[in-house]
């Protein structure tokens, strides 16, 4: 860290936006002292009562600034652990710059990105799995993604790694007895029953690293088919809104239009590309380009397939021959019209005109990104690519440990590899860590988090 973690902060905890009110955070030992000499009146913000909020006016010498709300925290009971507070001003432009500038003037230095929730780790007020759960809330995209993220600041995570964390304990303590006191202790002592379901709750979490990504992150699915298959009115439909023109015209969409849309709490980015057909028209034939370029891009790829046309030549092709990796999947589109046969075997049916079938839909590719049926099973996933490398630094020595002691390796050898799972596990939750992996990890949050 270049700065002390005492040293007392500010930032703007909302957007630098013009907006009916901004709130600045504070945090420090000293920092009530500090904002005192702000308060008109000559009200002493030190003594004032742990959360509570008080009506106040700042002033800058003889002048009034803003009149605000400030809520005042005590530590060790506050978000940082040390005094803190929240000051709600009016959210015009020069005033939030004003009474940031006033704060600075005052002693106060800007805060670093997610410094405040740095502190909260350095003062014990939550591990590190909690506290990537912080950004991972802020940044998420989705209301499913914002309860993930709720469920592993809420502890789900760090209850797991401590259960395995104290089943490794126990074990080392077996095995630290058949070391000291080998005469005493003859045979084998570790607890193989209870080793195996440390393993397998730490797979189980690797396990759901992918789909936590996928919800934190989002994914890129691209509608393709040939012209005038329903692309654009699908597009629209998803979305909920009118973005790309729809014609009966052959070849209208000559470029990909892309829009954010949530299915089944997946953050998606949509594309709608041009319809494949032979053509000589050099635009079409670039915008068809630039389709093959969005498909390989892809996560997923919708394929519309036009009901009343059914499968043509070129359709099976391009899905026989699919080899992409990532999932393909087939949509029998305009099924409300008369007459349309029912959707062969393998394809989602759907009418992009009236709707139908839409739910259907957009579990298919849910199911499809996700690589499997979603389900709630209340289980946590972890999105973290620092949890989920960590775990795997773990269950490889523990894998190292089980390998030695088949072999017969002595005690002292076999603490070595249990050691270092136990050192992985306890840098998942910050009992082991280093100021430069905090460094790393609180550079990505929001200033003023």
């Amino acid at each position: 860290m270049i700065y002390s973690p005492d040293d007392p902060i500010a930032a703007l905890a909302t957007a630098a936006v013009s907006s009916a009110l901004a709130v600045i955070r504070v945090s420090g030992p000293g920092s009530l002292s500090l904002l005192s000499g702000l308060v008109k009146g000559g009200r002493d913000a030190a003594r004032m009562k742990g959360h509570t909020i008080h009506r106040l006016v700042l002033h800058d010498g003889e002048e009034d600034v803003d009149e605000v709300l400030m809520a005042v925290y005590k530590a060790p009971r506050s978000y940082t652990g040390q005094d803190s507070a929240e000051i709600f001003c009016h959210g015009g432009l020069p005033v939030i710059q004003r009474v940031l500038s006033l704060l600075t003037r005052s002693g106060f230095r800007p805060a670093g990105p997610g410094e405040f929730t740095q502190r909260a780790f350095l003062n014990g007020r939550m591990d590190l799995t909690r506290a990537e759960a912080v950004n991972e809330i802020v940044r998420a995209k989705t209301d499913k993604a914002r309860a993930l993220a709720l469920q592993r600041l809420a502890g789900a995570i760090e209850g797991r790694i401590k259960a395995a964390r104290d089943a490794l304990v126990e074990l080392r303590a077996a095995l630290e007895v058949m070391i000291d006191s080998p005469e005493d202790e003859p045979g084998d002592v570790i607890d193989e029953g209870k080793l195996a379901t440390t393993v397998g709750l730490l797979e189980s979490l690797t396990g759901t690293y992918r789909r936590g990504r996928i919800y934190q992150e989002g994914v890129a699915v691209a509608i393709a088919g040939a012209t005038n298959s329903g692309k654009s009115s699908l597009f629209n439909l998803l979305l909920r809104q009118e973005r790309a023109i729809v014609s009966e015209i052959h070849g209208t969409t000559r470029d990909w239009l892309e829009g954010m849309v949530s299915l089944s709490g997946i953050p998606v980015r949509l594309f709608d590309t041009a319809g494949l057909r032979p053509s000589s028209d050099p635009l079409e034939i670039e915008g068809m380009r630039r389709t093959e370029e969005v498909i390989r891009a892809a996560d997923a790829v919708v394929y519309l397939v036009d009901a009343r046309r059914g499968v043509a030549a070129e359709d099976r092709e391009f899905t026989a021959g699919w080899a992409e990796g990532s999932p393909l999947l087939p949509v029998w589109n305009k099924t409300d019209l008369p007459g349309v046969p029912p959707a062969p075997p393998g394809y989602v049916a759907v009418s992009a005109a009236t709707g139908q079938g839409l739910d259907g839909l957009e579990k298919a590719i849910a199911d499809a990104v996700l690589g499997g049926p979603t389900r709630e099973s209340g289980e946590p996933l972890i999105d973290s690519q620092r949890q989920r490398d960590l775990i795997l630094r773990a269950l490889a020595a523990l894998a190292r440990f089980r390998e030695a002691r088949s072999r017969g390796i002595t005690p002292d050898l076999l603490a070595v590899d249990l050691s270092d799972a136990l050192e992985a596990l306890g840098e998942i939750t910050g009992e082991v860590t280093s100021a430069e992996v905090l460094d790393r990890m609180f550079s990505a949050f929001c200033v003023g988090k």
